[in-house]
Formats: C-alpha cells, structure tokens, sequence
C-alpha cells in the first residue's frame, strides 16, 4: 500500500491544507488503501432544465459520468503524494473508478438492495463495499468475473425467466465513486464503506445472488400489483 490508515487520518485532520477537495481526499483512499485504480471523470451541472456536461461534448450520452479523454489514470498502490499531485492535474474531476478489474457490480434499486443487506446480514453471509446513486441504485461490490457469469448463475438458481430489476457492470464500465457528484443528481454515497478485508476481497456474487434476486423480484412484483407506486405526500 502506498501509506497507513494514521497517515490517512492525519491527512484528514492536520494537514487539510495540502488537499484542496474531498474527491482529493478519496483518491488518497482509494489508491492508497483500498487498492483501486481512479480515473478523473466529467462533471455535470444541471441548468434551465438541461444537463451539461464538463466535457463540451453537445448532447452527451453520459454527462458527467464518464472518464476525461485527457484524464491520467491514477494506479492502485500510488503514494499519497503522488495522488494528491495527480489528482491536481485535473481540478474538479469527478472520481471514477474502473469496472472489471478487482470487482466487478451488482446493480439493483436501493430499496430492493437495503433489503438484500438485512438478509445477506442476518444470514452472515460476506459482504463487499455497497454505495448508493442518486438515481435510487445500489451498486453491490462483487469479486471480478460476475458480468460475465451472471446469466449463468441466473440460469443454475432458477432466475433466468424472472423480470429482475438487477444489471451486471464489468471489465470496460466504470462507476462514479462517493462523495462526487453523478450526472449533475447529487453525490455518491456509501451504505457499506469499504474496509481493508472487503476492498480487495470482494464476495464472489453466487453468494449474494440469491438474495438480490429474490428482493427484485418481490419488487417488480409489488409494482406489477401497483405500477404508479405508493403516493406522496
């Protein structure tokens, strides 16, 4: 690793002033103590009703959720200063984090997935980072090889004819990472940070599959019976 969890703390507490950002503040982690390569990506601000995205592209397909063309893809292990120095370069990048390499993504509604944890908890079962979007999604952490196995996996535990609310992410997709901004909705946020055993030891999905599967499923079946969904009040 590129420094300590006390260097880490430190950064937070007495040395803000060689740090101008949280997303700063995230790559450090990211590199440096979980292990993840970071790719600076797009940001998107929201105007008059219109999304623009920071990469001048007129209507781009994925404002503000995707990596800079001239962005410098940051490596795993990197030190803290180099991150902090990388990162510079790029003033106001959203933290991107590529896809396929030392996981891969489960991604369900948020509600369905905030069910899944308390199951996949009370069961004991392992469990990875989990962050949640804006859009109402929850990114479920899973180790690498699962986009590719999950029609299969789908297909062994009965699944594959269900109408499942649940998208694979692998090698060549990333995700924005917490606290940056996606798409111009709002920040990323963590209902499961990562931790130095889950970081680089994701669960392989065949665990949590079932349990993902099974609260989508009860989901799409509770908006099949109420497709407009519960009031606001």
């Amino acid at each position: 690793m590129g420094f300590t969890i006390g260097g880490i703390l430190d950064l937070r507490s007495g040395s803000r002033r060689r740090i101008r950002s949280a997303e700063g503040t995230a790559v450090a982690e990211y590199t440096g103590l979980w292990g993840w390569d970071v790719v600076p990506g797009a940001r998107a601000v929201r105007a008059g009703g219109r999304t623009e995205c920071s990469c001048g592209v007129p209507d781009c397909p994925s404002p503000g959720a995707h990596p800079l063309s001239f962005g410098r893809e940051l490596a795993a292990g990197a030190t803290l200063e180099k991150a902090l120095a990388a990162w510079a370069e790029t003033p106001g990048a959203a933290v991107l984090l590529p896809v396929g390499r030392t996981f891969d993504i489960l991604d369900v509604p948020e509600d369905a997935g905030r069910g899944a944890l308390v199951r996949l908890e009370r069961m004991g079962l392992p469990l990875g980072p989990v962050a949640a979007a804006p859009t109402g999604r929850a990114l479920f952490f899973v180790a690498p090889g699962a986009a590719a196995a999950l029609p299969d996996l789908l297909y062994r535990m009965g699944w594959d004819d269900a109408d499942l609310d649940l998208r694979p992410l692998g090698p060549g997709d990333h995700i924005t990472a917490p606290p940056s901004d996606f798409g111009g909705l709002g920040p990323m946020r963590w209902l499961r940070p990562p931790t130095l055993d889950t970081a680089g030891r994701p669960p392989q999905a065949r665990l949590l599959l079932g349990a993902l599967a099974y609260v989508c499923n009860r989901a799409a079946g509770r908006a099949a019976v109420d497709p407009a969904g519960p009031s606001v009040r």
